[in-house]
């Protein structure tokens, strides 16, 4: 016999990630974003701040941020993944031969979500972090993955039908085994990714040089992208 779920623990969890995205965050622009009754968020935010996992700011009316608890729920997550613990030595190496920042992202439908990132060491650089959800459409790392996937996977992450800005680069993506942002999230950053297969050709992940636009020109695309095609070949069948 099928389980129904929660639908009261379903609602506690979406307020938390509303939190998460908004903070600080007060009742008023939290049911509106989630286009749910006051009471019912009110009731949500009573239960997550009763736990430890938010707090008020001190402002009046109350607005709400998240406590560190999440932060440890976070890292444990993330130490614990083997994927992540693999990657790493690879990822500061890239970092090194690129002189750029690397990150690791991960699918989790229907997002795809940064994993793990090494900064590169110029005063200058970019800064993705850990748990950012990157764009479906322009994102390397997401365009990676993305190329991968079969076309009932898709729709779970674009849309039925799949948004064609998004389905339009992902042929050209696995031809050349690198997926390339120039700029087209944010003017000021670019970046060159690859996917981490495993055995039977399924994206596990991505890895990602994400850099100040002027400093990944056109001229160093196809270097930087069999250094990043690589590494992520040397961590695929896991």
């Amino acid at each position: 016999m099928s389980v129904k779920p929660s639908r009261s623990a379903t609602r506690v969890l979406t307020v938390l990630e509303a939190v998460s995205e908004l903070q600080p965050v007060g009742l008023a622009d939290l049911a509106r974003h989630l286009d749910e009754d006051k009471s019912a968020v009110q009731r949500a935010l009573a239960t997550l701040a009763g736990d430890g996992w938010i707090r008020p700011t001190g402002t009046q009316p109350p607005r709400w941020e998240l406590t560190t608890r999440a932060l440890v729920m976070a890292s444990r997550a993330t130490t614990r993944s083997d994927l992540r613990e693999r990657a790493r030595p690879a990822l500061e190496r890239l970092r090194d031969e690129t002189g750029e920042s690397v990150l690791l992202a991960v699918p989790d439908a229907p997002r795809i979500v940064t994993l793990d990132v090494v900064e590169s060491h110029e005063l200058v650089r970019a800064a993705p972090h850990v748990g950012m959800v990157l764009p479906l459409v322009g994102s390397a790392a997401a365009q990676a993955v993305l190329a991968h996937l079969s076309p009932d996977e898709l729709v779970t992450y674009l849309g039925d039908p799949p948004d064609p800005a998004a389905i339009a680069p992902l042929a050209g993506v696995r031809k050349r085994g690198w997926a390339l942002n120039r700029g087209d999230v944010t003017a000021a950053a670019s970046g060159i990714a690859a996917a981490v297969l495993d055995r039977d050709g399924r994206p596990l992940a991505s890895i990602a040089v994400s850099a100040p636009t002027d400093r990944l020109p056109r001229d160093r695309h196809a270097e930087v992208g069999a250094l990043v095609a690589r590494t992520a070949a040397e961590l695929a069948g896991g």
